[in-house]
């Protein structure tokens, strides 16, 4: 369940972009959304993987504080997310050539990166973890698109505060778990 509330807040950068596109973009083929889509999802799956790899580096050293630093991570990108769903600027979509699209699911995945360091200090399997986050965000951008066509802007923002307060409450889910099992709570 952790997992998929995750991969569900991971995803809503994505979605919220695709879901721009698809209020921007309503005459688009098939293909070039299910590329879009799929390429947003493929990210989420990458970036967790290079940031697991990279937390496992400094598990050794930063063991005692890992569920620190995954609070504060996950805090910071909820708070950056709800700032965005706040804000009142209007979400850019990607323009549709192959070197935006590859920026835009760059861009939405730099919190999966992040992500990937916190899930090195839990005992998961990666592989399977960061699959999951993909096969969420592609099926949920793929959707997003058509929302957008259909609904235009107005849910973008609300995407994003939900996923903000996911993650925000994911970091303190973890702090919590970790504290008590510590027995300072």
């Amino acid at each position: 369940m952790q997992l998929l509330l995750l991969s569900f807040a991971l995803s809503m950068d994505s979605a919220a972009l695709n879901m721009a596109n698809g209020a921007r973009y309503k005459s688009l083929g098939f293909g070039k959304i299910l590329f879009i889509a799929f390429m947003l999802g493929f990210f989420q799956f990458l970036m967790p993987l290079l940031g697991y790899f990279l937390g496992i580096s400094f598990a050794k050293f930063i063991s005692s504080i890992d569920h620190f630093i995954a609070f504060f991570i996950l805090c910071f990108l909820g708070f950056k997310m709800l700032k965005e769903a706040c804000s009142s600027e209007v979400g850019e979509s990607l323009s549709m050539d192959i070197k935006t699209i590859f920026v835009g699911a760059f861009a939405t995945s730099i919190d999966a990166l992040a992500v990937g360091v916190t899930l090195s200090f839990e005992a998961v399997s990666i592989f399977e973890s960061a699959l999951i986050i993909g096969i969420v965000c592609f099926a949920l951008s793929l959707a997003a698109f058509y929302i957008g066509k259909f609904m235009g802007e107005i849910l973008e923002k609300k995407a994003l505060f939900l996923g903000g307060a996911i993650l925000i409450f994911l970091g303190f889910k973890i702090l919590i778990t970790h504290l008590l099992e510590e027995g300072v709570l």
